[in-house]
């Protein structure tokens, strides 16, 4: 019986002593943690004021918030393990094992989330333009972190990856406030060139949506196998672009025929031998 309560007071010393020992690590792990977590949100408050304030895309604000949140998450972790006794070089040395070894798995999508980040900072392509790359085109309708959503004319939705839309050629149409339309028009060899120079003049006073800077460019621009080709080149303002277009190629087509200037078309001549 002597030796049982012996016992008891043993384990309740072990017990008093570990409770001297830890209970300082604990609570000021505690409170470390805590004035740690005030801190980081007072840090990432002010982190994203200052990406309103420079005008940062609104796609990649909250994801640099999160991203310097969670970084700032690990560090107070690693810093509350060191507190309480744990082998921080160890636990460091474990989560870059493993984000090694995630980013060897991911690397295909950490390319195309690379990609989206470095689209959102140098801003190559904008919410609203109309871009070709990749071999497709229409007009973005998102800038995800790992895709750029398009939206062909025709209204259909194409998810580009991220990472070759970064790496490869974007031809952006829209981007600038003008455009020139280029266009040709072949007459016949018999057919005046001057009198096909007034008729293209006189229609392009007719179409509506051309600026008169710069001047539009009319000349000369091949001597085909079976035609003489006139190159028609205006400029119009970037939206009016497609307009104009269609307009030019009809009404310059009815004033030919009204000037009875003949537009060449392939033509094929057969001859029989009768043996």
């Amino acid at each position: 019986m002597f030796n049982m309560f012996k016992s008891s007071d043993t384990y309740l010393d072990k017990i008093l002593k570990y409770l001297e020992i830890y209970t300082p690590k604990v609570v000021g792990a505690l409170v470390t943690f805590l004035i740690g977590l005030w801190v980081i949100r007072i840090i990432t408050n002010i982190f994203f004021r200052q990406l309103e304030k420079r005008n940062v895309d609104q796609t990649l604000r909250p994801f640099l918030r999160s991203l310097l949140k969670n970084s700032l998450l690990v560090i107070l972790i690693i810093s509350v393990a060191g507190i309480l006794g744990i082998q921080t070089s160890s636990f460091v040395a474990v989560i870059g094992a493993a984000g090694l070894a995630i980013g060897l798995a991911l690397q295909g999508s950490l390319a195309n989330f690379a990609g989206g980040v470095l689209i959102l900072i140098f801003r190559p392509v904008r919410v609203g333009d109309y871009i070709k790359a990749q071999g497709y085109e229409g007009n973005v309708s998102e800038i995800l972190l790992f895709v750029t959503v398009l939206k062909t004319p025709d209204n259909r939705v194409i998810y580009i990856p991220n990472g070759p839309l970064a790496g490869g050629p974007i031809e952006n149409v829209t981007r600038e406030t003008t455009r020139r339309v280029d266009l040709t028009f072949g007459i016949s060899y018999s057919d005046d060139i001057d009198s096909a120079r007034r008729a293209i003049e006189e229609t392009i006073k007719k179409v509506p949506n051309i600026l008169s800077e710069p001047a539009p460019i009319i000349a000369v621009n091949q001597l085909a196998d079976s035609s003489v080709n006139i190159a028609v080149k205006p400029w119009v303002k970037t939206e009016n672009y497609w307009q104009v277009f269609w307009d030019m190629q009809e009404m310059i087509k009815k004033e030919f025929d009204k000037q009875k200037i003949s537009i060449p078309f392939p033509q094929r001549d057969v001859h029989l031998y009768q043996k």
